[in-house]
């Protein structure tokens, strides 16, 4: 079987699938995203000769650029071409608003937010979730971008600076905790591995900025958020992030659906790049 892994270069992760298909008698090539073409008729396209797709990255572009990477993806699906994540997956989860939306009105908890595009609003938002808040950039991961404010007077400048900057705001209550979550990873609907993410000396619990994982055990309750947040999304591979709160409740807080596995493999000791193209064979 021939993959071919859409990428922005050869990173740890495209390495390990590399060799993780090469030991069960595959190939795997990284494609790069900035540089696939389509054609229509019988005109020639990025993907002539592959078998299935495994997108692990959606790198930074216009407007047009982002929506014709969608678009030949869709193409892709449509010729029942396994494609994973299915790109429906992929805009649900990379959209921060979109995702907890449909999270939301599945039932499942997700933190009170706001978002808007203009300052005033945002500050109404501030006072709205108890001036305790997490401003996250809609797209983004791995904890970059994001801010806590507590403060009016900072609150206010960082939403101005936004809006100047054309940036949707996406203001969301902080839930205290404890200073860890659960990512928990999700394979065709069914819990495969979890790890307790441990913060160091920061808020943020992501592993990108400092924090520790360790080997975790999902309870009934927590492996049930977790299909039915990933089922939800469409997400056939998805990384879904849960928090406890201060009662003890569980949060829906992300549905990842490109989830790195560097520290999860490691500390749960599962072959995740392994099982990833054994999915993809499958599905063939």
């Amino acid at each position: 079987m021939r993959l071919a892994i859409l990428s922005a270069g050869s990173g740890w992760h495209i390495q390990d699938l590399q060799r993780a298909a090469a030991e069960l008698g595959h190939v795997a090539e990284a494609v790069d995203f900035r540089r696939i073409s389509s054609g229509i008729g019988p005109a020639a396209d990025s993907f002539r000769g592959y078998d299935g797709v495994l997108v692990r990255t959606m790198p930074p572009g216009s407007l047009e650029q982002v929506v014709f990477r969608m678009d030949v993806l869709h193409r892709l699906q449509a010729r029942r071409m396994r494609v994973i994540n299915p790109p429906a997956a992929l805009e649900a989860c990379v959209d921060k608003y979109l995702a907890s939306a449909k999270l939301e009105a599945a039932g499942l908890p997700v933190p009170p937010t706001v978002v808007c595009q203009d300052a005033e609003s945002a500050m109404d938002a501030f006072v709205a979730l108890g001036q305790d808040v997490v401003v996250k950039p809609i797209f983004g991961s791995e904890g970059r971008g994001m801010v806590r404010l507590s403060d009016p007077e900072l609150a206010w400048r960082s939403f101005r600076t936004l809006e100047r900057l054309g940036s949707v705001l996406y203001v969301q209550q902080y839930i205290r905790h404890e200073g860890w979550d659960l990512r928990v990873l999700v394979m065709e609907e069914r819990v495969r591995a979890a790890m307790r993410r441990n913060a160091r000396g920061d808020w943020r619990t992501n592993v990108a900025q400092g924090a520790q994982g360790e080997k975790a055990v999902p309870g009934p309750k927590e492996e049930r958020l977790a299909l039915k947040a990933a089922t939800t999304l469409g997400a056939v591979v998805a990384g879904v992030d849960l928090l406890l709160g201060p009662q003890r409740e569980w949060y829906v807080l992300e549905v990842n659906a490109v989830p790195g596995w560097r520290t999860l493999a490691p500390v749960t000791g599962i072959d995740v790049a392994k099982e990833v193209i054994e999915l993809m064979v499958r599905g063939q």
